[in-house]
């Protein structure tokens, strides 16, 4: 029984061992294969490329990986797990440098059977980038812009945009962002110091993200004039303040024409030929400047070059009444007539002039004919006249020769000949005006602050009929501040009455020349005394030297003593300081500023902004001032005076040059 289990037992691994023997007898699995494609890819440098694998798998597909060279790489789409065949999808992106690249894929089976082939890759650059742009020439005034739309075209991504031989906007290089084609806006500036008639060259390039650099393409602006001329007779029309003008010899505005001048505009004067501008009767200016942006006319030389009597002027002629038969403005050629000879016109409207600097202006046109900086002939009190400064005039400062016209805030600096000279039977009014003279700009005729006549001759014109202007509220600050200061012996009168006018002069402090008062003839004092006046000056302070405070002319039966006494029964007189006084304390004590005085300083080193407010609430110019006199109360003079002032003088705690006014025009550019 033992023996016979033995050789079963026998049988059974022998069983066994055939058995096993005939399983690894069986066929292996077979490895997979791979296939990359059969042709080299292309891609553009820095850009993105499939790249696609078939395989077999007979023991199913397991994972993948990928490498690569001048680029990276990635696998996009696999295959499920298990599949026996199928393909791999592997995203290629190319670096930026242009040559060969590989990805290589290696594949691995089920049965941990990998095989890898490899892609070729070919990295290519496009050609440089392009541009174009919307205009290659232009034209274009001083002191503008040009505006030029650029295209640019790079396969290789948009860098940046490149501008030489101009300033642009933006400012070059100008970075570029989004994809091509890409639009940029560019503006090519041209300078206001351009020559005209040259040429501006702005060169254009891009480079992109290869550094590649395109070819250039060119704008050429020609610089043109940016003054608009003004010549002639002018017709109805708008000015533009960010242009520039120049009023170029004899200009015109005629009857029925209106010339509309915006805040800000600057109005050059050309000097060459004696630009002057001229407002008929029936013309128009409406000039509204403001305190921030003044209208400015002005000599038409650079800074620093400017001179008295560079130009003509502003003259501005109206239908009012005036006391001579059909007068013609001096200086102008044909002959250009103004007033008239009744009062039907004298609200006559000559246009707004508001916040104006005339600068440089005034000159003799021919012998014995000159213009004004601002010449008003037969101009009506229709006409606005605030806040106007004229500087360095080569004749008078404001002449009104006839006529009603009003002005308050009026400023004459360093004029040549006189600052406020009226004839021809002027009655407006002026309140509150300053006077800063040069010590060394002075005319043959004789300067003065004040020179008042009634006509060209001493004929007496008939009651009413006088020069009987009124002023009030006005500051002088003369060409002198202390007695033995040095000045031109042509800077004589304060105030100068001559001929049969009837001018009056209230609430003003007048002073700093070498004469105070004159009355030059007879005909004057008699306007002036007895028991119906026609002219009155009273409420004054008056500062002269104490032995020349007052003068006459010649062949006059009154005295200068007599004059004196007429002056202080309604006026009051101090003698100019002495060398060695204490001047700022003198001053301070009165209500003005020693510091404002021209005489302490040159045309170049005047302050641009003086401070004229009283400096003291104490200060003798701080009260005082009164509206009383009947004179205020005459047909044309009720309502237009600021009756609540209570200060002598131009000014109080308020100074109304501030912002508008310039006071060293020969340095400032425009």
């Amino acid at each position: 029984m033992k023996k016979t289990l033995s050789l079963l037992a026998f049988f059974v691994a022998v069983a066994a061992m055939v058995v096993m023997q005939s399983c690894n007898d069986e066929d292996p699995v077979l490895p997979p294969t791979l296939t990359a494609p059969a042709s080299v890819a292309s891609v553009q440098i820095g850009g993105k490329a499939d790249v696609t694998f078939t395989f077999t798998a007979p023991g199913g597909y397991a994972s993948s990986t990928v490498a690569s060279t001048g680029g990276s790489a990635t696998v996009k789409t696999a295959p499920t797990v298990g599949a026996a065949n199928g393909s791999v999808v592997v995203e290629f992106t190319a670096d930026n440098t242009a040559g060969a690249g590989t990805v290589v894929l290696t594949l691995t089976d089920s049965q941990g059977q990998s095989i890898s082939q490899t892609a070729a890759i070919n990295k290519t650059i496009s050609a440089p980038p392009s541009l174009t742009l919307s205009l290659t020439t232009a034209e274009a005034i001083q002191g503008s812009s040009v505006n030029v739309s650029v295209v640019v075209t790079a396969a290789n991504g948009v860098k940046t945009l490149t501008v030489t031989g101009a300033t642009s906007t933006p400012a070059s290089p100008i970075t570029l962002s989004g994809t091509s084609p890409l639009t940029q806006a560019v503006s090519i500036a041209v300078p206001a110091t351009a020559v005209v008639g040259s040429k501006i060259t702005a060169v254009f390039t891009t480079t992109d993200q290869q550094n590649l650099v395109s070819s250039p393409v060119a704008l050429e602006i020609t610089v043109l004039d940016a003054t608009i001329i003004l010549s002639g007779n002018l017709t109805t029309q708008s000015l533009d303040a960010t242009k520039k003008y120049l009023i170029r010899g004899q200009t015109f505005v005629p009857d029925g024409v209106t010339i509309t001048i915006p805040a800000g505009t600057v109005i050059f004067g050309e000097k060459a030929t004696k630009g002057t501008m001229i407002v008929e009767r029936g013309g128009k200016i409406l000039a509204n400047g403001t305190a921030a942006a003044p209208v400015v006319m002005t000599s038409n030389q650079e800074v620093n070059a400017r001179d008295k009597g560079d130009w003509g002027g502003l003259v501005i002629l109206g239908k009012a009444y005036t006391n001579q038969p059909n007068p013609a403005v001096e200086g102008i050629s044909p002959a250009k007539n103004f007033g008239a000879a009744d009062r039907t016109n004298d609200n006559d409207n000559s246009g707004v002039y508001k916040y104006l600097r005339v600068e440089y202006a005034g000159i003799e046109l021919t012998p014995n004919n000159e213009t004004n900086s601002i010449t008003m002939g037969g101009v009506g009190s229709g006409t606005v006249m605030e806040y106007l400064q004229v500087s360095f005039g080569g004749d008078d400062g404001f002449e009104w020769f006839g006529g009603t016209v009003n002005g308050k805030y009026l400023i004459s600096l360093s004029t040549w000949d006189d600052d406020f000279d009226c004839d021809y039977a002027w009655s407006g009014n002026v309140q509150f005006g300053l006077v800063v003279r040069n010590p060394f700009a002075a005319d043959q005729s004789q300067s003065n602050a004040f020179e008042n006549d009634n006509g060209p001759n001493d004929t007496d014109t008939g009651a009413g009929t006088y020069t009987t202007g009124t002023f009030s509220n006005i500051t002088v600050y003369g060409p002198i501040d202390r007695t033995g200061r040095s000045i031109s012996a042509n800077n004589v009168h304060s105030m100068d009455l001559r001929r049969r006018n009837a001018t009056s002069i209230f609430n003003s402090v007048i002073g700093g020349f070498p004469t105070g008062l004159r009355f030059n003839q007879n005909s004057v004092y008699a306007q002036y005394t007895g028991g119906t006046p026609n002219g009155v000056l009273a409420n004054n302070i008056l500062i002269a030297p104490a032995a020349t405070s007052f003068a006459i002319g010649s062949g006059v039966s009154f005295t200068a003593t007599d004059l004196q006494t007429y002056w202080n029964a309604s006026n009051s007189t101090v003698a100019i300081p002495a060398n060695d006084d204490n001047q700022t304390t003198f001053y301070s004590n009165l209500g003005l500023r020693i510091e404002n005085f021209f005489a302490r300083f040159s045309t170049s080193s005047y302050p641009s902004d003086p401070d004229f407010t009283i400096a003291s609430g104490t200060a003798t110019i701080a009260t005082g001032a009164s509206f009383a006199n009947a004179k205020f109360d005459e047909a044309g003079r009720t309502g237009f005076f600021d009756e609540t002032v209570t200060y002598r003088g131009a000014f109080g705690a308020t100074d109304w040059t501030n912002g508008w006014a310039e006071f060293r025009p020969i340095s400032k550019v425009y």
